[in-house]
């Protein structure tokens, strides 16, 4: 038995969940949502939750339970609060900002690095050195932090790069004389 799967999934206020066969369109403050299952699940709404079960006994099934609940979860948490990932600059030099719809990043290049933002997130840079991505579909969102980082990822000597606010970067010592 699923332990995630079990828990029915809440619609807070303002939200509406609507299930046509196998896709699950959620709307709330922040947008709409749709998310479409596989056969092995059947979803439904009542009593202002959305509930996930499995349809029989085999192991996909009880694989998919798990995960489709999780996914119908993210578009709940989509809508209502967004999801959000925060990267920091470190360098000399180093440095971010926004130009109307495109991020330019400044990364020790011989040119500066124009990152096109796609839609449905929203990029900002409240210091030069920070850069704050923010969208109602976490997948996208992260995507997006992992393409900005892949420009200049942090290296382990001098700690020089893009990393995520909070990561912890393991360093190396230098060569010893």
């Amino acid at each position: 038995m699923s332990r995630i799967g079990k828990k029915p999934v809440e619609l807070p206020g303002g939200v509406e969940a609507s299930v046509s066969g196998q896709t699950i369109e959620v709307k709330g403050p922040k947008g709409s949502r749709a998310f479409t299952a596989t056969d092995d699940v059947s979803l439904a709404v009542a009593d202002n939750a959305v509930t996930v079960e499995p349809r029989g006994k085999s192991k996909r099934a009880r694989q998919q339970w798990g995960m489709s609940r999780t996914m119908v979860q993210n578009l709940v948490t989509g809508v209502t609060d967004g999801f959000k990932k925060e990267l920091e600059i470190t360098g000399v030099g180093y440095r971010a900002q926004m130009q109307g719809n495109t991020l330019k990043l400044s990364l020790g290049y011989s040119h500066d690095v124009d990152f096109e933002v796609p839609a449905g997130v929203t990029v900002t840079c409240p210091k030069n050195t920070e850069v704050v991505i923010e969208g109602n579909d976490q997948q996208l969102v992260g995507q997006v932090a992992a393409n900005i980082r892949e420009w200049r990822a942090p290296e382990p000597y001098k700690g020089k790069g893009i990393r995520y606010k909070g990561e912890y970067i393991f360093r190396k010592e230098g060569k010893k004389k």
